[in-house]
């Protein structure tokens, strides 16, 4: 592929005029907090202004996936008990997953299904802020529905040859675009000014050991995708089972003794209804 055209197809899927609510709130969230004289106060009051962003960012932090017993009333709490990496993912989540085509309704299960995963994954393997890991798990399909959304033929060539081929989505995606929705996850990344860790956590969760910075996040997110899928869990796009990296698993310090019990809490998780957070 040529790079002119790369360029071009790049440009292309950053004109996402389509994002509702996002650049603005998340341009004006990011000034304030550049701002030391500001105060979560302040950014609650911001993102509150947004009536049916705030109900659905309450929504998804009072959801299984964050963990947290009591309801959480008011996006002030949320940012204290969450931190901004993670209010800033659900924004995101809530703003993109709402353009969502009835078609794409099971890419935001598989992507509910993967922040569950991550969530348990990062709890089995001892981190600390199990709920960034679960927004990376939200937010590792974001390409795709960018994909669909500016360049929907494409997306009706990729499902096409899904199809016609058998392939894993992410096969088809470079054999129609030249790259995959992990590329487009890392331009996507840099042109909203997404925190280094969730990024990394997005773009490299197919080449998880190689992530310069956080390997760990990428390799959350890599066996977060692979348990989702082994759940059937909504649709990634096609019905195969990517392979699982034995050194993600490795990196993260679990063996398959651990991926039982995650799978295990996983399975409690959505069977109690874990997917009803949906933004419908």
């Amino acid at each position: 592929m040529t790079e002119d055209l790369r360029t071009e197809r790049k440009g292309q899927l950053l004109a996402v005029k389509d994002l509702p609510t996002l650049p603005t709130v998340l341009e004006e969230v990011s000034k304030l907090l550049e701002d030391p004289q500001s105060s979560s106060q302040q950014i609650a009051k911001l993102i509150s202004r947004d009536q049916v962003l705030s109900a659905k960012v309450l929504k998804m932090v009072n959801s299984p996936i964050y963990g947290f017993p009591g309801r959480i009333s008011t996006i002030q709490h949320a940012l204290v008990l969450l931190g901004y990496n993670v209010i800033k993912g659900l924004i995101i989540s809530t703003s993109v997953f709402e353009l969502m085509t009835k078609s794409m309704f099971g890419l935001w299960e598989h992507s509910v299904g993967c922040a569950m995963a991550c969530n348990a994954v990062a709890r089995e393997a001892g981190f600390k802020e199990p709920e960034e890991y679960a927004v990376a798990g939200l937010l590792h399909d974001l390409g795709k529905v960018i994909v669909a959304l500016q360049m929907p033929q494409a997306k009706e060539e990729i499902d096409a040859l899904v199809r016609s081929e058998d392939l894993l989505y992410l096969e088809a995606e470079k054999k129609v675009l030249g790259f995959g929705h992990d590329r487009v996850n890392a331009w996507v990344a840099d042109h909203w000014n997404l925190p280094l860790n969730l990024k990394i956590g997005i773009a490299g969760h197919h080449r998880p050991v190689t992530a310069q910075h956080y390997p760990k996040m990428a390799c959350v997110v890599h066996v977060g995708d692979y348990l989702a899928r082994v759940l059937e869990v909504g649709s990634g796009g096609d019905d195969l089972v990517p392979r699982l990296d034995p050194e993600a698993l490795a990196l993260l310090q679990l063996d398959l003794s651990h991926l039982d019990k995650v799978l295990d809490a996983v399975l409690v998780e959505v069977e109690d209804d874990g997917l009803s957070m949906g933004l419908g």
